[in-house]
C-alpha cells in the first residue's frame, strides 16, 4: 500500500499552520517548511517505519529557490506515492488585516501588499500545480481545522466525510464546496420581531420554518436527492463531500436546514462534520 502525502501550501497567513496540525490531529506525521530537495529523502527514510501511513508536510515561501525544483520534484513524488497538495489562499484585504492584528511581518519583508503581491507571484507555479485549492477567507480557523479534517481525516469503516455549512449570500458563496442549495426562498424570520434576534439553531425559529409546507416538501425532496446521490459518490470513491445551504443573512434558515440534515445523514455510512459560517 502506497504512502498518502499531503502537502500544504499557500499565502502566508492564509492558515497553513492550522492546516497542517489539523492534519497531525488526523494521524498524520507531519514536518513543516522542510527544503525541497530534501522531501524524497525524508519520505523514503520514514517510511521505512511502517507504522506510519500518512505523512504531511508544509512548504512555504520561506523555502528559497524551490519553484526551480517543485514541478519536477512533485512528479517523482506522485510516480512513487500517494500525493495531494493543498493550495491555501486568502483575499488580500483580509490577510492584510491578519497580519495587523497579529503585528507579525510578511516574510517577504516592505510593505504588506507589495509583499502578498510578490508572494502570490512567486506562488504562481505551486497554485498551478496544487490538487486542491482552498479559500480561507471567510474560515475561522476552527472551521479551517474541520474542513482540512474533512478533507484528509476520513476514519476507520467510513467511505465519505460529508461536511455541510450554513451560509449568508450576502457574506459571499463559499469557495470549497461539491454542492450548493439556495433556501432564501423559504419564509424569513429575520421578519418576525420576536424572531429576529434568535438564531436557526433555537428551537423557536427551527419550529418557525419547518411548520411551512414549502420547508417540508424541500426537505423531502432533498433527502431523496441525497439517498440517490450519496450511495452513487460511495460507490465512485469519492472521499468527500461539501454541501452548502445558502440564505441571505446566514442566521436563520440556512442553520435550521443543516441541523434538520444532521439527523438525516446519520442514516448513510458517512462521517459528519457540521459549519455554520455565519451564524452571529
Amino acid at each position: 500500500m502506497k504512502l498518502t502525502i499531503v502537502i500544504i501550501t499557500g499565502l502566508s497567513g492564509s492558515g497553513k499552520t492550522v492546516a497542517l496540525r489539523a492534519l497531525e490531529d488526523s494521524g498524520f506525521f507531519c514536518v513543516d517548511n522542510l527544503p525541497i530537495a530534501l522531501i524524497d529523502s525524508f519520505i523514503s527514510i520514514i517510511s521505512q517505519n511502517r507504522e506510519i501511513k500518512k505523512i504531511g508536510i508544509g512548504i512555504d515561501i520561506r523555502e528559497k529557490g524551490f519553484l526551480l525544483e517543485i514541478s519536477e520534484i512533485l512528479k517523482t513524488l506522485k510516480n512513487k506515492y500517494l500525493v495531494d497538495v493543498l493550495f491555501l489562499e486568502t483575499e488580500k484585504e483580509v490577510l492584510i488585516r491578519r497580519f495587523k492584528e497579529t503585528r507579525r511581518p510578511h516574510p517577504l519583508g516592505g510593505d504588506i501588499e507589495e509583499a502578498i503581491q510578490a508572494e502570490k507571484e512567486k506562488l504562481s507555479p505551486l497554485r498551478d500545480a496544487a490538487d486542491r485549492i482552498a479559500d480561507t477567507s471567510s474560515f475561522t480557523p476552527h472551521q479551517l481545522r474541520q474542513f482540512v479534517i474533512s478533507l484528509y481525516g476520513i476514519p476507520k469503516g467510513k467511505k465519505m466525510t460529508v461536511t455541510l455549512i450554513s451560509f449568508g449570500f450576502k457574506f459571499g458563496i463559499p469557495q470549497n464546496i461539491d454542492l450548493l442549495f439556495d433556501v432564501r426562498f423559504l419564509p424569513n424570520p429575520n421578519f418576525i420581531p420576536e424572531l429576529k434576534a434568535l438564531k436557526g439553531t433555537d428551537k423557536k425559529v427551527y419550529d418557525f420554518i419547518f411548520k411551512k409546507t414549502g420547508t417540508k416538501v424541500f426537505m423531502t425532496k432533498i433527502k431523496e436527492f441525497f439517498d440517490f446521490l450519496i450511495p452513487q459518490y460511495i460507490k465512485e470513491g469519492k472521499s468527500y463531500l461539501i454541501i452548502g445551504i445558502g440564505c441571505t443573512g446566514g442566521n436563520h434558515r440556512s442553520p435550521a436546514i443543516v441541523e434538520n440534515l444532521r439527523n438525516y445523514f446519520n442514516k448513510h455510512p458517512v462521517d459528519l462534520n457540521i459549519i455554520h459560517r455565519d451564524l452571529g
